[in-house]
């Protein structure tokens, strides 16, 4: 309760006084429906012929408050509206969100297959100083030079496979960023959690000889957290790394590491390919001692140690893209492919239309998800 009250005190200065301070108003809304179906599969489908259709809303509201000199306030308030006949844990898993110790969503409906969601995500006071800034409340935090896995992003990554996940998690935190010079900086993040425990961090990021370095330390969920990553140009190539020794607190012998290497070039003005290894050492080599229930429950983004994914897009015009993906699982054999086309229709209206083909034997990671066909259609305000 007494968190939730310290939220409301960081809505108070404008409650009041809106009139007084200068603000801006932005937001979006999305609606992404999707036809999910697998007839190999119906373990994953409590359908009769294995088939299922859901229509996803979000809708997203982002005032932003500047109150005196240096200060601004942030809040974002997200409406999720959800269509659907029947649940699918692996298509819509929002349970991610184990680095907010205050409970702000709601449901307001649940019934006859709709389900409408509303949380607040973002709600942040920024105060600015001649040496850097203090944030304080639920904000983004991503660390990470990675384009598909971001080990070193300890603050509520995303699933490479969930395509209906837009925005990160918010934090709720405090973050202090000094910065040093131009290009170099310092911050130091305390996040209390549930059950009176905190994690506690930091991140010194600079450059090198054009390379942008950065080394993160601290406190992870009983763990103790070590990494490293790099993004610069090798060439005419973009290169990139990241990676973390995790060790427990309470047994050194528990630990794992985690890493991706990644490269990506544009061939032509039109013609972009992106690649990325990613080794998971806190996955299974196994494909029977998956921890499935962990993935289900938002505690792990995959089941198993090693994977490769591949992307190209090719922009056919200023307002026509298309791009082709492949990720895999090294150990398993299963994987998933995907094809996008998007269309630029207006300056802040956007149309996507895609298809995502999972494979892989009985019982493989990626065995558990769906063949899907979607359309996204995205509207900025």
């Amino acid at each position: 309760m007494k968190y939730r009250l310290f939220y409301l005190a960081l809505l108070i200065p404008y409650i009041n006084l809106f009139s007084q301070f200068d603000y801006s108003f932005s937001g979006y809304v999305v609606e992404l429906p999707i036809f999910a179906f697998d007839k190999e599969r119906p373990v994953m489908f409590p359908t009769e012929d294995n088939q299922m259709f859901f229509n996803l809303t979000r809708i997203r509201l982002c005032p932003e408050f500047y109150l005196w000199e240096g200060a601004r306030l942030n809040y974002e308030h997200e409406f999720d509206i959800l269509y659907s006949k029947s649940n699918n844990e692996i298509l819509f898993n929002d349970k991610n969100v184990s680095r907010q110790i205050v409970n702000l969503r709601w449901q307001a409906v649940n019934e006859n297959n709709f389900l409408l969601t509303h949380y607040i995500d973002r709600l942040y006071l920024r105060q600015g100083f001649n040496w850097g800034n203090i944030t304080i409340g639920r904000q983004r935090i991503a660390w990470g030079s990675g384009r598909v896995w971001n080990p070193t992003d300890l603050f509520n990554p995303i699933n490479p496979a969930n395509y209906s996940k837009i925005e990160k998690d918010g934090v709720d935190a405090i973050l202090l960023n000094y910065f040093f010079g131009s290009f170099t900086n310092a911050e130091l993040v305390y996040n209390p959690i549930k059950g009176g425990k905190t994690n506690a961090g930091f991140r010194f990021r600079t450059n090198f000889n054009e390379f942008d370095l950065s080394a993160i330390g601290g406190y992870f969920d009983s763990n103790i957290v070590g990494g490293l990553d790099f993004a610069g140009n090798l060439f005419d190539a973009g290169v990139r790394g990241e990676g973390i020794i995790s060790i427990n607190k309470d047994d050194a012998s528990t630990k794992f590491l985690k890493f991706i290497l990644g490269a990506d070039y544009q061939f032509t003005p039109k013609l972009y390919v992106m690649i990325e290894y990613h080794f998971n050492g806190e996955g299974k080599v196994d494909k029977f001692n998956y921890e499935f229930m962990r993935l289900i429950n938002g505690e792990i983004l995959n089941l198993s140690r090693n994977y490769l994914m591949i992307n190209t897009s090719y922009m056919f015009s200023p307002i026509v893209t298309a791009s082709a993906s492949h990720n895999r699982n090294l150990n398993d054999g299963s994987g998933f492919a995907g094809i996008n086309a998007s269309y630029s229709a207006g300056d802040n209206f956007y149309i996507n239309v895609g298809v995502l083909s999972t494979y892989g034997d009985i019982f493989t990671e990626y065995w558990y998800y769906p063949h899907s066909v979607y359309f996204q259609a995205e509207y900025y305000f």
